[in-house]
């Protein structure tokens, strides 16, 4: 195949000037500048826009949750642990019910006590269309999170009670997604959720100083957070959105940013010349296109589904990434618990995937055209353009002709949530949203049961099949954590088989940061905590 471009990408900051002078922004008791992939700052509201890397930055930081990850180790998977609940269990007379015991003792950043009350309000703002204080906003960010909630209450001042319509065992990974608000600060904000927003109030490591959407957020210590081994070591950190990835690059070279996300693969060789540190570190994430499966789209033939993913040269890419990726093996990376094999059963074969598309009726000389949907940037999105590109002309090798619709980062999360035949999708077929697999639920089921069609869920491209509904429900009404693993990898396993994505890539989460930064723990998750990072004088 014809060699892979690389992207050339900007020198210099005059193509896109930081918004204001970051170098001026040290404080003596040590800040971190951090540049963003996102096109604006996450919203500050308990329930971030901007996707996973909006709850990495302004969800964790700002806001505690009831269930949280445990972000403490690199050389192992995030694991759950309590967060504003002490403990949570199934009721053993109702599998529908769980029973979260909170914790006392804790305050907001206004110095009042969290009450169970204030939970419950977390719940309505999201799940309760017809409540007062319902946030369309956070909603349409974090309710598919736990689709089969149906009720919820706190009984006593220590404990909440959240019911679902089905047994779902899935429910503790759920609720991590949703930051717990204070009643009493939305009141004070004219009980209006945009006029919250520059006055956010949580429970969380860090305050808000302040907050300009397109330009930065200002994050301050919170000294009196209820765990003290999260007390940061840091007085602020300051929050820059730059989705322009060399811009990035530019930013920490001239000491305008200390840490950054996501640098090209390019500038990885000169920035570890230079002195700069290269954190990696394998995460549950995987790098796809979502195929839409359903009546009127071309992806719904699975021979051509398997024919694309034979195309893909993954070797290739990740040489077109500096290593930087691990090649896709499905939905997670290959030796997961959830995708044993030991092979990948899609590995770069031309010549099958041109017999299945001469099968089809569809080669160069009649080429099947198709349309994708990408960013610019993006949370987990690695290098979207070039990747794309690259896979453009891949799959032109076998007669599918790929014509791209370009959106920022929040406006492709957003005609996600609206399915592939609403407008704004613009007659896409395959979606490229990079995707967590931190949990059944997120990792799979989302995508595929029949009733998770957009808006209840991200089933994007209408998949439906009985015997895949059927195998998610036993995953959701199965509490053993053995017994799931093995029908979670069952479910991985007929995913790859039917070929329901174009699987490319595992990201190995590249970040690069000034030497003055120390005690950064590179967790594998989509979420890092900053709470343990300080910078040497």
């Amino acid at each position: 195949m014809p060699s892979l471009p690389r992207r050339s990408l900007l020198t210099g900051l005059a193509a896109a000037a930081l918004p204001w002078d970051l170098a001026l922004a040290q404080a003596p008791g040590g800040t971190l500048r951090v540049g963003m992939t996102a096109g604006a700052v996450p919203l500050p509201n308990g329930a971030p826009d901007q996707g996973a890397e909006g709850h990495r930055f302004m969800g964790i930081t700002l806001y505690d949750q009831l269930v949280e990850w445990d972000l403490t180790r690199a050389d192992g998977p995030a694991v759950l642990r309590p967060g504003l609940a002490e403990s949570w269990r199934v009721d053993p007379a109702d599998s529908k019910r769980w029973i979260f015991t909170l914790r006392e003792g804790v305050t907001f950043h206004d110095g009042k006590p969290l009450t169970a009350d204030d939970i419950v309000f977390s719940f309505d703002r999201i799940l309760k269309q017809d409540a007062p204080h319902y946030d369309p906003r956070g909603a349409a960010n974090v309710r598919v999170r736990v689709p089969t909630t149906v009720r919820w209450s706190a009984p006593d001042p220590r404990t909440f009670v959240l019911e679902t319509n089905v047994a779902d065992s899935t429910i503790p990974y759920g609720v991590s997604w949703i930051g717990i608000v204070h009643q009493a600060a939305w009141e004070a904000a004219g009980r209006n959720w945009d006029s919250y927003l520059p006055r956010a109030v949580g429970t969380g490591p860090w305050k808000l100083e302040s907050f300009q959407i397109r330009e930065r957020a200002v994050l301050v210590r919170n000294p009196d957070h209820w765990n003290s081994a999260r007390i940061p070591k840091l007085e602020r950190v300051i929050l820059v959105p730059l989705p322009e990835a060399n811009t990035r690059v530019a930013a920490l070279r001239s000491n305008q940013v200390d840490f950054i996300e996501a640098p090209p693969p390019d500038a990885v060789p000169s920035l570890r010349q230079a002195g700069f540190q290269i954190v990696t570190n394998q995460y549950p994430h995987n790098w796809t296109w979502q195929l839409a499966t359903a009546e009127g789209s071309p992806w719904r033939d699975a021979r051509l589904r398997r024919a694309a993913n034979y195309a893909v040269d993954r070797k290739a890419m990740k040489e077109m990434l500096g290593g930087l990726m691990e090649e896709g093996a499905g939905m997670l990376p290959a030796g997961d618990p959830w995708n044993p094999a030991t092979s990948f059963k899609y590995a770069f074969n031309l010549d099958a995937a041109r017999r299945l598309m001469q099968e089809t009726g569809y080669g160069p000389r009649n080429p099947l055209r198709t349309k994708v949907g990408i960013s610019t940037s993006g949370s987990g999105q690695m290098q979207p353009m070039p990747m794309n590109e690259a896979l453009q002309q891949m799959l032109k090798e076998i007669g599918i002709e790929v014509s791209f619709e370009v959106f920022d980062w929040n406006t492709l999360l957003s005609i996600w949530r609206e399915g592939w035949r609403a407008p704004s999708n613009r007659g896409i077929h395959a979606i490229n949203i990079s995707f967590t697999a931190i949990d059944p639920f997120t990792a799979l089921i989302r995508f595929l049961r029949s009733d998770l069609t957009p808006p209840a869920g991200n089933n994007w491209g209408g998949f439906a099949d009985p015997e895949y509904d059927a195998l998610i429900a036993r995953i959701l009404q199965e509490f053993d954590p053995a017994a799931q693993t093995r029908l979670v990898a069952e479910l991985h396993a007929k995913v790859v088989e039917d070929a329901l994505f174009l699987f490319v890539a595992h990201d190995l989460n590249p970040r690069a940061m000034s030497r003055r930064v120390q005690g950064f723990v590179q967790a594998r998750s989509w979420f890092q905590d900053l709470t343990p990072v300080s910078m040497r004088g």
